[in-house]
């Protein structure tokens, strides 16, 4: 890891994960030939992170995380994160993971294997591990419940009740019905905007939980 040297752009992933994620970014000198380990422990102990804060971030840029977003007319309906863990998960860890899990999502959840592929279910929420020709995978993806089919339903609504009123309005029907449909749209873009509001806030935190669960793992040898 000492001999490991680190290009601009993973010298700033590494800072600001060790930083948590803050705004603090030390302004860093490109250097052609990367930096090592020690070179960016010694810059953090002058901004004051932790060795152990800069090793631990390292380790997990050096490792390769991903996230993963499904998106539905431009919001988040399922969001996941994927981590290479570089080594195998032993049966006391994976316990450990465990427990965790539940106490970050507040949920018993249910545990399953099969051979050395093991998982944590709790609803639309799954935790996988899976082995690689590198060590184990962990994977981790939920869907915020019926959002998909709300979202396309809502927008449904909201369509047809503007075709519907305008074609209503040129036919010189009566009032009311111009009303009603007026009324189910309103509906129907109000469900919208609520899920609008709802739907990023309800990634970003699951996001940053599977980020610090990933976070533990890597560094809980």
């Amino acid at each position: 890891m000492t001999e490991r040297r680190f290009d601009d752009a993973e010298v700033s992933a590494i800072f600001a994960r060790a930083a948590d994620r803050s705004a603090a970014n030390p302004e860093l000198a490109a250097r052609e030939d990367g930096m090592t380990l020690a070179q960016l422990q010694e810059i953090g102990r002058e901004v004051g992170i932790s060795p152990a804060a800069i090793a631990s971030a390292a380790l997990t840029v050096r490792q390769g995380n991903a996230d993963t977003e499904t998106r539905v007319l431009g919001l988040p309906v399922s969001v996941g994160h994927t981590v290479s863990l570089g080594r195998r998960l032993s049966p006391e860890e994976w316990e450990r993971v465990v427990v965790l899990l539940r106490e970050t999502f507040n949920a018993r959840g249910k545990t399953a294997s099969e051979g050395s592929l093991r998982q944590w279910t709790n609803g639309n929420l799954q935790v996988l591990v899976e082995p690689t020709t590198e060590g184990d995978r962990l994977r981790m993806r939920t869907t915020k419940g019926n959002a998909k089919a709300s979202l396309l339903l809502n927008s449904i609504i909201v369509g047809t009740s503007v075709v519907a009123g305008l074609v209503a309005s040129q036919a010189a029907v009566a009032p009311p019905l111009v009303a009603s449909f007026t009324a189910l749209g309103a509906v129907g873009a109000a469900m919208m905007a609520y899920r609008a509001w709802q739907l990023p806030e309800w990634a970003k935190a699951r996001r940053e939980q599977m980020r610090a669960i990933a976070d533990r793992v890597l560094t809980s040898e």
